[in-house]
């Protein structure tokens, strides 16, 4: 794409970008968590109505979930945005301290704020952009709730909204900047085991009853021997959600417990998952208790591709290095004197593999990491994210930017403490402009989208999607 088209862009987003930070700024104050969004997805839809998009609303059974429309034909582009918050993260703003605002219990930990207002801020200049070049195909803002915890895109996949599109774009706030290249993100299953049994008191009648309790603690002690068995690759977390009351001298008639079930592909999370039921129905059989277990989110591992990869690192050369003012790079500083040693200690080994040796030190010496990272640069992984089940039926680019000081842990309350500084509105007007960037030179070179699709079915490699929810499964909150 010539210069001209992505300064203009550019100058777009930079009309509207005090609007945009303002969105940020007020969805961070709602930080409103999973499939519970209602604000955060009114304010959305309303502006984006406001600009000419049409908007279909409470899809795939998510009332927060919307498509926001404009234009005819093909191409298709769908740019994904996310706007729920994180659990028990409540934070004060540019606070370096630990302090809980009172009334809240959830905040923007992962930076969901930024997410889908940089992707409301493509879709809104790339239609400023279209109309001024007269160019044809149909941009779409999907509003995705559930990101955390829920994979609420795997209930759009599965009810066929994306079946149409022919390119998605998204993006995700990082301490870099970069492309999805080899990126390597779990599939994922949150499955819940919840036994009953019989209550009695446990010093007067013991015999009369049967221990939900120990069912579960039967059952996650049969899990940790399952880990000696399966992938290195593959991790299983637990959570006892329910141990069945207080009282010691009462024998527990329910209990539960929640795993979080990964590898690197769906199909082996799904065998992880059948071995995890019969040791549940063997723990159930020892305790004479039975077992219910439900499946209420699936995540599939990611599709990477090549072609919009290339895209977006030669588009990410154009906004980067984002520029921050001394001011700007003092605080960063501030939040990196506050990160946990065991952060401080990846942002070690992070260092260690952006720059190698002989620039390791100098990259710890700067508090925010204004470079283009290489796109096959492997370090830290492990996580799982629902764009994933898109990619399976639909090429998929995604670019990070910076805005967070280097170092800082996503899930953590130094990020939500820094969500509405100006390092992170710089990165998040980056990532829109990015994202706008690629849609535009989609849309003047179609060839390249038939690039990517076949891009997309060589890595697929003959495989459909395994669409891993259940059929009956409805969004639900848990």
């Amino acid at each position: 794409m010539e210069t001209k088209n992505q300064d203009r862009i550019s100058e777009l987003v930079e009309k509207q970008k005090d609007t945009y930070t303002s969105m940020a700024d007020e969805i961070w104050g709602y930080a409103e968590p999973r499939f519970q969004e209602y604000e955060s997805s009114r304010v959305q839809q309303e502006y984006l109505a406001s600009r000419g998009f049409s908007i279909r609303a409470d899809l795939a059974g998510e009332k927060t979930a919307f498509i926001a429309e404009w234009g005819s034909g093909k191409p298709v582009l769908a740019f994904l945005g996310e706007f729920d918050a994180l659990s028990s993260l409540q934070q004060e703003a540019d606070c370096t301290e630990r302090r809980p605002i009172a009334g809240k219990t959830d905040g923007h930990g992962c930076g969901h704020h930024l997410l889908g207002t940089a992707s409301v801020a493509a879709v809104d200049a790339l239609k400023s952009y279209m109309e001024e070049k007269d160019l044809k195909g149909t941009i779409r803002y999907y509003g995705c709730p559930a990101e955390e915890n829920a994979g609420g895109k795997a209930y759009l996949v599965r009810d066929g909204y994306f079946n149409d599109c022919d390119i998605a774009i998204t993006w995700h706030p990082s301490t870099t900047n970069k492309t999805m290249g080899d990126d390597k993100f779990l599939a994922n299953f949150r499955v819940f085991f919840t036994f009953h049994g019989i209550s009695s008191h446990a010093a007067g009648a013991p015999e009369l009853g049967r221990s939900a309790l120990d069912a579960v603690e039967i059952m996650d002690i049969g899990v940790n021997y399952m880990r000696e068995h399966m992938i290195d690759a593959a991790r299983v977390h637990g959570a006892i959600t329910n141990s069945g009351g207080t009282a010691p001298n009462v024998i527990p008639a329910e209990a539960q417990i929640l795993y979080a079930i990964r590898a690197p592909k769906v199909t082996q999370v799904k065998k992880l998952y059948e071995r995890m039921c019969d040791i549940a129905k063997g723990a159930a059989l020892i305790t004479g208790t039975t077992v219910d277990i439900k499946q209420v989110a699936a995540y599939s591992n990611l599709i990477n591709n090549d072609t919009l990869a290339d895209l977006v690192q030669e588009n990410l050369e154009h906004v980067v290095p984002i520029g921050y003012t001394e001011e700007e790079l003092a605080y960063a500083k501030k939040f990196q004197g506050v990160i946990t040693e065991l952060d401080k200690e990846g942002m070690k080994d992070q260092a260690a593999v952006i720059g190698g040796k002989e620039h390791k030190q100098e990259l710890l010496e700067q508090p925010m990491w204004d470079l283009i990272v290489d796109k096959n640069s492997a370090y830290g992984g492990g996580g799982s994210t629902d764009v994933g089940d898109v990619s399976w039926v639909v090429p998929t680019a995604q670019v990070y930017t910076s805005c967070y000081a280097a170092g800082t842990a996503l899930h953590s309350w130094q990020a939500v403490a820094q969500g509405k500084s100006s390092i992170a509105h710089k990165g998040m007007l980056a990532a829109a402009k990015v994202m706008a960037y690629v849609g535009a030179e989609l849309l003047l070179n179609p060839e390249l989208i038939e690039k990517a699709k076949a891009d997309w079915k060589e890595e697929l490699d003959g495989e459909t999607y395994p669409n891993p929810l259940p059929a009956d499964l409805k969004p639900s909150i848990w």
